[in-house]
Protein backbone atom coordinates (compact mmCIF):
# COMPACT_ATOMS: atom_id res chain seq x y z
CA UNK A 1 0.00 0.00 0.00
CA UNK A 2 2.92 2.36 0.80
CA UNK A 3 4.36 1.70 -2.61
CA UNK A 4 1.72 2.30 -4.38
CA UNK A 5 1.08 5.72 -2.51
CA UNK A 6 4.60 6.64 -3.46
CA UNK A 7 3.96 5.94 -6.75
CA UNK A 8 1.04 7.89 -7.23
CA UNK A 9 2.36 10.88 -5.21
CA UNK A 10 5.45 10.80 -7.40
CA UNK A 11 3.39 12.74 -10.64
CA UNK A 12 4.12 12.16 -13.78
CA UNK A 13 7.68 11.35 -14.46
CA UNK A 14 7.30 8.34 -11.99
CA UNK A 15 5.84 6.45 -14.96
CA UNK A 16 8.80 7.11 -18.02
CA UNK A 17 10.81 6.27 -15.16
CA UNK A 18 9.22 2.76 -14.44
CA UNK A 19 9.39 2.23 -18.67
CA UNK A 20 12.80 2.69 -18.50
CA UNK A 21 13.07 -0.24 -15.37
CA UNK A 22 10.90 -2.69 -17.72
CA UNK A 23 13.01 -1.55 -20.72
CA UNK A 24 16.13 -2.22 -18.40
CA UNK A 25 15.28 -5.67 -17.13
CA UNK A 26 13.75 -6.86 -20.86
CA UNK A 27 17.11 -5.81 -22.05
CA UNK A 28 19.42 -7.68 -19.07
CA UNK A 29 17.30 -10.72 -18.91
CA UNK A 30 18.19 -11.01 -22.97
CA UNK A 31 21.61 -10.24 -22.73
CA UNK A 32 22.54 -12.41 -19.53
CA UNK A 33 20.98 -15.49 -21.36
CA UNK A 34 22.53 -14.93 -24.83
CA UNK A 35 26.11 -14.59 -22.83
CA UNK A 36 25.37 -17.44 -20.89
CA UNK A 37 23.95 -19.80 -24.14
CA UNK A 38 26.92 -18.52 -25.98
CA UNK A 39 29.87 -18.80 -23.55
CA UNK A 40 28.80 -22.45 -22.88
CA UNK A 41 28.65 -23.17 -26.64
CA UNK A 42 32.01 -21.30 -27.11
CA UNK A 43 33.60 -23.95 -24.92
CA UNK A 44 31.93 -26.54 -25.92
CA UNK A 45 33.00 -26.29 -29.37
CA UNK A 46 36.23 -25.14 -28.60
CA UNK A 47 36.60 -28.83 -26.80
CA UNK A 48 35.32 -30.75 -29.33
CA UNK A 49 37.02 -29.36 -31.91
CA UNK A 50 40.75 -28.90 -30.07
CA UNK A 51 41.36 -32.66 -30.47
CA UNK A 52 41.24 -32.48 -34.12
CA UNK A 53 43.31 -29.63 -34.53
CA UNK A 54 46.29 -31.50 -31.94
CA UNK A 55 45.68 -34.08 -34.65
CA UNK A 56 46.21 -32.04 -37.41
CA UNK A 57 42.87 -32.95 -39.12
CA UNK A 58 41.58 -29.57 -40.21
CA UNK A 59 39.38 -30.94 -42.45
CA UNK A 60 37.46 -32.96 -40.02
CA UNK A 61 37.58 -29.92 -37.61
CA UNK A 62 36.01 -27.46 -40.47
CA UNK A 63 33.81 -30.08 -41.37
CA UNK A 64 32.14 -30.03 -37.70
CA UNK A 65 31.54 -26.40 -37.62
CA UNK A 66 31.19 -25.66 -41.05
CA UNK A 67 27.07 -25.14 -40.59
CA UNK A 68 27.57 -23.89 -37.22
CA UNK A 69 26.38 -20.12 -36.65
CA UNK A 70 27.59 -19.28 -33.27
CA UNK A 71 30.53 -16.52 -33.09
CA UNK A 72 33.50 -19.50 -32.18
CA UNK A 73 32.30 -21.00 -35.59
CA UNK A 74 32.55 -17.95 -37.55
CA UNK A 75 35.62 -16.71 -36.81
CA UNK A 76 37.50 -20.09 -37.01
CA UNK A 77 35.72 -20.47 -40.26
CA UNK A 78 37.51 -17.46 -41.70
CA UNK A 79 40.57 -18.72 -40.69
CA UNK A 80 39.94 -22.27 -42.33
CA UNK A 81 38.80 -20.78 -45.71
CA UNK A 82 42.20 -19.38 -45.91
CA UNK A 83 44.25 -22.70 -45.04
CA UNK A 84 46.13 -24.28 -47.61
CA UNK A 85 49.35 -26.26 -47.11
CA UNK A 86 51.95 -23.98 -46.78
CA UNK A 87 49.76 -21.17 -45.79
CA UNK A 88 51.19 -17.99 -44.71
CA UNK A 89 50.18 -17.11 -40.75
CA UNK A 90 49.73 -13.77 -41.85
CA UNK A 91 46.65 -14.49 -43.69
CA UNK A 92 45.25 -17.01 -41.73
CA UNK A 93 45.49 -14.27 -38.45
CA UNK A 94 44.03 -11.85 -40.65
CA UNK A 95 40.91 -13.88 -41.70
CA UNK A 96 40.20 -14.81 -37.98
CA UNK A 97 40.65 -11.03 -37.22
CA UNK A 98 38.45 -9.97 -39.68
CA UNK A 99 35.55 -12.88 -38.02
CA UNK A 100 36.71 -11.46 -34.51
CA UNK A 101 35.34 -7.93 -36.31
CA UNK A 102 32.44 -9.13 -37.26
CA UNK A 103 31.31 -11.00 -34.37
CA UNK A 104 32.31 -8.15 -31.45
CA UNK A 105 29.37 -5.88 -32.14
CA UNK A 106 26.70 -9.07 -32.14
CA UNK A 107 27.81 -10.08 -28.65
CA UNK A 108 28.71 -6.65 -27.08
CA UNK A 109 25.09 -5.33 -28.51
CA UNK A 110 22.89 -3.60 -26.43
CA UNK A 111 25.08 -3.70 -23.30
CA UNK A 112 25.57 -0.37 -23.35
CA UNK A 113 22.07 0.64 -23.14
CA UNK A 114 22.04 -0.24 -19.67
CA UNK A 115 24.27 2.92 -18.80
CA UNK A 116 22.32 5.32 -21.12
CA UNK A 117 19.03 4.26 -19.24
CA UNK A 118 20.65 4.70 -15.99
CA UNK A 119 21.81 7.88 -17.08
CA UNK A 120 18.30 8.87 -18.27
CA UNK A 121 16.26 7.36 -15.39
CA UNK A 122 18.40 9.65 -13.15
CA UNK A 123 17.82 12.70 -15.30
CA UNK A 124 13.58 11.96 -15.42
CA UNK A 125 13.99 11.60 -10.84
CA UNK A 126 16.14 15.15 -10.92
CA UNK A 127 13.40 16.41 -13.67
CA UNK A 128 10.47 15.44 -11.60
CA UNK A 129 11.71 16.42 -8.77
CA UNK A 130 12.27 20.35 -9.59
CA UNK A 131 8.96 19.75 -11.40
CA UNK A 132 7.26 19.19 -8.27
CA UNK A 133 9.58 21.70 -6.01
CA UNK A 134 8.42 24.54 -9.07
CA UNK A 135 4.44 23.49 -8.30
CA UNK A 136 4.87 23.26 -4.47
CA UNK A 137 6.14 26.60 -4.36
CA UNK A 138 3.31 28.11 -6.73
CA UNK A 139 1.15 25.97 -4.30
CA UNK A 140 2.13 27.55 -1.07
CA UNK A 141 2.35 31.33 -2.63
CA UNK A 142 -1.11 32.15 -2.12
CA UNK A 143 -1.44 29.88 1.18
CA UNK A 144 -2.60 30.81 4.79
CA UNK A 145 0.97 32.12 6.16
CA UNK A 146 0.49 29.54 9.55
CA UNK A 147 0.02 26.64 7.23
CA UNK A 148 2.74 27.42 4.55
CA UNK A 149 6.13 25.65 5.96
CA UNK A 150 3.83 22.62 6.68
CA UNK A 151 2.35 22.36 3.24
CA UNK A 152 5.35 23.10 1.71
CA UNK A 153 7.48 20.07 3.79
CA UNK A 154 5.15 17.83 2.99
CA UNK A 155 4.70 18.97 -1.22
CA UNK A 156 8.74 18.79 -1.40
CA UNK A 157 8.80 14.85 0.58
CA UNK A 158 6.54 14.12 -2.64
CA UNK A 159 8.64 15.72 -4.80
CA UNK A 160 11.59 13.57 -3.90
CA UNK A 161 9.75 10.79 -4.63
CA UNK A 162 10.65 11.07 -8.44
CA UNK A 163 14.58 10.97 -7.61
CA UNK A 164 14.30 8.18 -5.18
CA UNK A 165 12.72 6.31 -8.02
CA UNK A 166 15.08 7.31 -10.39
CA UNK A 167 18.28 6.58 -8.51
CA UNK A 168 16.61 3.36 -7.25
CA UNK A 169 16.65 2.26 -11.22
CA UNK A 170 20.11 3.77 -11.95
CA UNK A 171 21.65 2.12 -9.43
CA UNK A 172 21.27 -1.49 -10.21
CA UNK A 173 21.39 -0.57 -13.81
CA UNK A 174 24.86 0.35 -13.60
CA UNK A 175 26.06 -2.64 -11.77
CA UNK A 176 24.03 -4.70 -13.94
CA UNK A 177 25.65 -3.07 -16.87
CA UNK A 178 29.36 -3.47 -15.52
CA UNK A 179 28.41 -7.46 -14.87
CA UNK A 180 27.15 -7.94 -18.00
CA UNK A 181 29.89 -6.27 -19.50
CA UNK A 182 32.98 -8.33 -18.01
CA UNK A 183 31.04 -10.99 -19.11
CA UNK A 184 31.28 -10.13 -22.49
CA UNK A 185 34.98 -9.48 -22.08
CA UNK A 186 35.48 -12.39 -21.53
CA UNK A 187 33.77 -14.20 -23.98
CA UNK A 188 35.22 -11.70 -26.50
CA UNK A 189 38.68 -12.85 -24.58
CA UNK A 190 37.89 -16.53 -24.78
CA UNK A 191 37.29 -16.40 -28.86
CA UNK A 192 40.34 -14.44 -29.59
CA UNK A 193 42.55 -16.98 -27.47
CA UNK A 194 40.75 -19.92 -29.57
CA UNK A 195 41.59 -18.01 -32.54
CA UNK A 196 45.22 -17.56 -32.12
CA UNK A 197 45.49 -21.14 -30.36
CA UNK A 198 44.03 -22.55 -33.58
CA UNK A 199 45.94 -20.50 -35.74
CA UNK A 200 48.70 -21.67 -34.30
CA UNK A 201 48.65 -24.74 -34.69
CA UNK A 202 47.34 -24.66 -38.24
CA UNK A 203 50.93 -23.12 -38.63
CA UNK A 204 53.58 -24.18 -37.44
CA UNK A 205 56.55 -22.03 -37.91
Amino acid sequence: MNLIIFFKTGGFFMYPIIMVIALGIAISLERFFYLVKTTNITHKTWKQINPMLKANDFARAQQSIANSDTPLARVLNYGFARYKPNAKRERIEAAMEEGVMEVTPEIEARTHYLATLANVATLLGLFGTVSGLIQAFGAVANADPSEKAELLSASISIAMNATALGLGAAIPLLLIHSFLATKTSKLIDTIEMAAVKCSNLMVDE
